[in-house]
């Protein structure tokens, strides 16, 4: 059979407004027939709610819908995010991470508990979270004790001009570094800069992407 092209468009765009009609249903066969069944909307009865991506330092806006899990009971649940198509930030679009920030709130593999696993072991142990905090507290303080530098003997010219050595003052310690994540915002890492700045660390560095 040929088609002309006015024909050749006039059948795909019947079929594309066919699709398009048919884009809030779903097809299914019960004993071997097609039937029709509608889709429930993926955002009825849900309470919209602004907000800003947690990642990188873009500042673009969202909208989170959230619906009660039991009705009447005030227990949100998140369903969806998206991005705010009134910011003049993002205008609606979102990047990849951020398309994705409902994982952050609502993922079956998101960990949940604080897990420990001992030097040699296999194993992953559960362990309370004020545990981990004093492991975390009690490392660090053993790796700065251990390397931690007061002063530096270092070769410098005199004000006669022949080279003398002085001792300048460093504190600081080489065997720690700290690596910051796109979800620190600014207030988080102004105070762990001032942390990592009091412990003597200066190995620093932030990645937006990570």
């Amino acid at each position: 059979m040929k088609l002309s092209r006015r024909q050749f468009l006039r059948v795909g765009g019947g079929t594309a407004a066919g699709l398009a009609t048919a884009g809030v249903v779903e097809l299914s066969r019960p004993q071997g027939a097609r039937a029709m069944v509608q889709q429930p909307w993926k955002l009825r009865d849900t309470r919209q709610v602004a907000s800003i991506c947690p990642y990188c330092a873009v500042g673009c806006a969202t909208i989170i819908h959230a619906r009660e899990k039991t009705p009447g009971q005030k227990d949100w649940q998140v369903v969806n995010i998206e991005g705010h198509p009134d910011s003049p930030i993002n205008a609606g679009t979102l990047c990849p991470k951020g398309a994705a920030s409902i994982q952050l709130a609502v993922n079956a593999r998101r960990q949940t508990k604080a897990l420990y696993r001992a030097a040699g072991s296999d194993r992953w142990e559960e362990k309370p979270l004020d545990w981990m905090y004093d492991r975390v507290a009690q490392l660090i303080k053993e790796a700065r004790d251990s390397t931690f530098v007061r002063t530096q003997r270092v070769q410098t010219t005199g004000q006669d001009g022949r080279p003398v050595e002085v001792e300048r003052k460093l504190n600081h310690t080489k065997a720690i570094a700290s690596l910051g994540g796109a979800t620190m915002d600014n207030e988080w890492n102004y105070l762990h800069l001032k942390l990592m700045r009091s412990l003597g660390v200066v190995y620093l560095e932030n990645q937006a992407r990570i």
